[in-house]
């Protein structure tokens, strides 16, 4: 990934970037990206102290815990419009803060009501992020952008990692499931103050497609309006994606506790094992870079349905579970939502790469802000071997369908 030019909506000449400082920003982003995730796991592994401290039923604790992508999802389009149109930088700034304000409201909710409010302020900040990011990526580098996904993915990954594991500990050692919400809404701010201070508006600004070679390129063949057959496919493909990754996500620790009978740091863990398996965005980008897409994202969709069958309705040992957790962060994270997000921007032309990135976030997020709440009422009809059956082992077939929409020579190309 080499030095480029860019140039903002508002600037008159583009400066151009070292190698240094296009390392150092992109990691700085990166980072913020990791945080933005730790941030977001750290309810999951809580929700059993949470439920039992405010009297929440299964299912407003599963709407809890997944309902917050709402917000993501609402802010999406918007933010992908501002994204084409304004300072991504600052966009990225002000959402951080809003995330970090949201987090650190969560430990002072008394009730479901403003509790569920908290969190869709968090997701609001968390989703408006996502997109601008994404926007930068698609941007500044236009035609490795897949392998940049998968970069920015393993961060995502290591995040989900870390989140439980250092949320349990900080809320062993205090005593309380509110302290890690506390820290991390600090985190947030002393982040916010990382990325002003070192991330270029050059990188963040750049016209789309100044970080490749030059000369001039048609984009002729790709629909001229961002609303098409490809978008609609791959968006299918992006809600079910939506719907399995946040309903294993959102209710796994309660099932390996209350299912299985796992002790809080077996559950934790578990779901940490998830986030290691998302680190395989990387692999997974290079992979979207040089596949056909469509293909690609059907054969996750099959790998994760397969996971998904072994890990409600066969295994029961720790060990066995913590590896189905990695298989599942591996296809479901690092596969489906590193290659969703990438081919929804090549469905659109280069201009409309930031509003590419905000279809991708609603259409993900909308789905998985009711995936808890509708993986929680089929635990109550069915039980957990029978959601895990029909949500995450049989629902991806939807996907694989959706997939078969797609049209590959109407999509931006590697170059």
């Amino acid at each position: 990934m080499s030095s480029t030019t860019g140039q903002s909506p508002g600037e008159t000449s583009p400066t151009t970037l070292t190698k240094t400082s296009i390392a150092i920003g992109f990691a700085v982003l990166c980072a913020s990206y990791m945080l933005n995730a730790m941030d977001r796991q750290i309810f999951y592994p809580l929700l059993p102290e949470i439920r039992t401290e405010l009297g929440f039923s299964l299912e407003q604790g599963g709407l809890l815990a997944t309902g917050f992508t709402l917000g993501l999802a609402l802010a999406g389009p918007p933010a992908g419009y501002l994204a084409d149109r304004l300072s991504r930088k600052a966009i990225i700034l002000v959402s951080v803060l809003v995330y970090s304000l949201g987090t650190l409201a969560i430990p002072l909710a008394v009730g479901f009501a403003d509790m569920s409010a908290y969190r869709l302020v968090s997701g609001i900040g968390e989703g408006v992020q996502a997109t601008a990011l994404y926007a930068v990526i698609g941007a500044f580098f236009f035609h490795r952008r897949a392998l940049a996904a998968g970069v920015v993915g393993v961060a995502f990954g290591l995040g989900v990692f870390l989140g439980p594991l250092v949320g349990s500990e900080l809320a062993t050692g205090w005593g309380t499931w509110r302290a890690p919400f506390f820290v991390f809404a600090a985190a947030g701010l002393v982040m916010s103050l990382i990325i002003a201070a070192t991330v270029s508006r050059t990188m963040t600004e750049a016209v789309t497609g100044t970080g490749g070679a030059p000369g001039a390129v048609s984009y002729e063949h790709v629909p001229a309006s961002p609303y098409n057959r490809n978008t609609l496919g791959v968006g299918i493909a992006c809600a079910v994606s939506g719907l399995v990754f946040y309903g294993y996500l959102g209710l796994y620790p309660t099932f390996l506790r209350e299912a299985l009978g796992f002790a809080p740091d077996q559950a934790a863990f578990a779901v940490s094992m998830g986030g290691l398996g998302a680190m395989m965005a990387l692999p997974a980008g290079w992979l979207g870079d040089r596949m056909n897409q469509a293909r690609l994202l059907m054969l996750a969709m099959a790998a994760t349905a397969v996971t998904a069958y072994l890990m409600y309705r066969v295994s029961t040992t720790p060990s066995e579970q913590y590896l189905l957790s990695f298989l599942m962060g591996t296809f479901a994270s690092g596969f489906l939502f590193t290659n969703c997000s990438t081919a929804m921007q090549r469905a659109v032309r280069p201009e409309h790469v930031g509003r590419g990135a905000g279809l991708f976030i609603l259409t993900y997020y909308v789905a998985a802000a009711f995936s808890g709440l509708l993986f929680a009422r089929l635990v109550g009809s069915l039980g957990w071997d029978g959601a895990g059956l029909w949500q995450l082992t049989l629902l991806p077939a939807v996907g694989i369908a959706g997939l078969l929409l797609v049209d590959p020579s109407k999509m931006v190309v590697r170059k």
